[in-house]
């Protein structure tokens, strides 16, 4: 019996392994040779690649262990990524206040949603780093001297756009004048939620004067006439839709902002106990203080009256 002929005999149904694509062996597979693999592009010897793109090489550089623990490096990337994901917030959280500014605010709810999706991979990370046992943490600690992630700038930053101001917060940041010049603006300026209350007053609620006037380089107040617009709001989403969707986005924001403060503290807690941190703080006593502060307190509180 004759058996029909497979033009992909050899290799799967998509050429995948079929020699007629298989990538070229030997001297035609040197660099500059004219191997072929599925169209792609294999030469960028005069164009751009993917690594000079992204600019990988100072990326993938940048990890420096200070000790010769193979857990280091466990923690090392585990901050570089957050504070890249941090950058993306930030970027994201600056342009959704120029958007809320100017009254534009759909673009503005996209913005705030991708901010609490980055939340998300940020608690999400905390589990890697869980990874690392107590005993395995004490070895590589004396190579991370005095430095904390209490220290980051843009962790502080972010804070101060939320709402959680403090001006004693400058300090650690007082060595480096273009970080502190940076900390200073964001403790100076008013928080996005200061702006979302700035919204609100333009779209008639009769938010206190002293509200709007307020000292911006003090921790979010609770306000009685911003509770009484918020409440307006929710019992009558129809009329106020984008005031309510807004409400609703930065509950999200703030719900996934204290989940990612409690990751932290029970990572702490899983790997160092209730020793103290390496940056002088009292470690996971202080890490559970900051679970209490609200960042939007009439958008928690109105909950309750509704």
């Amino acid at each position: 019996m004759t058996t029909p002929s497979n033009p992909n005999a050899g290799g799967c149904p998509f050429g995948h392994g079929n020699p007629d694509t298989a990538p070229a062996q030997g001297p035609a597979a040197t660099p500059g040779a004219s191997a072929q693999w599925h169209d792609a592009q294999l030469d960028f010897s005069e164009s751009m690649s993917y690594g000079d793109y992204l600019s990988l090489d100072p990326i993938l550089n940048a990890q420096h262990p200070r000790s010769t623990d193979h857990n280091e490096m466990l923690f090392i990337i585990q901050h570089q990524t957050s504070e890249l994901w941090m950058k993306l917030a930030l970027f994201e959280l600056h342009a959704a206040r120029d958007a809320v500014r100017a009254d534009a605010l759909p673009p503005a709810f996209k913005m705030l949603a991708r901010v609490s999706r980055i939340l998300e991979q940020l608690v999400q990370a905390w589990s890697v780093l869980a990874t690392m046992t107590p005993s395995e943490y004490s070895a590589m600690r004396p190579s991370l001297g005095s430095s904390s992630g209490f220290q980051s700038y843009q962790y502080r930053i972010l804070e101060f756009m939320l709402g959680n101001k403090n001006a004693a917060m400058l300090g650690p940041h007082a060595h480096r004048p273009d970080l502190y010049a940076k900390v200073e603006t964001a403790l100076h300026e008013p928080s996005f939620y200061d702006e979302v209350v700035h919204l609100l007053s333009r779209r008639g609620f009769a938010i206190d004067p002293a509200r709007l006037a307020r000292d911006w380089t003090q921790p979010t107040p609770h306000d009685a006439s911003v509770e009484a617009a918020w409440l307006e709001v929710y019992r009558n989403p129809s009329e106020h839709w984008e005031l309510y969707e807004m409400a609703e986005e930065l509950v999200d924001l703030e719900d996934a902002f204290r989940q990612w403060r409690f990751r932290h503290v029970t990572t702490v807690e899983r790997i160092i106990g209730f020793k103290q941190g390496t940056g002088g703080t009292s470690g996971a006593p202080y890490l559970r203080k900051m679970l209490d502060v609200v960042l939007f307190p009439e958008l928690w509180h109105v909950r309750t009256l509704l």
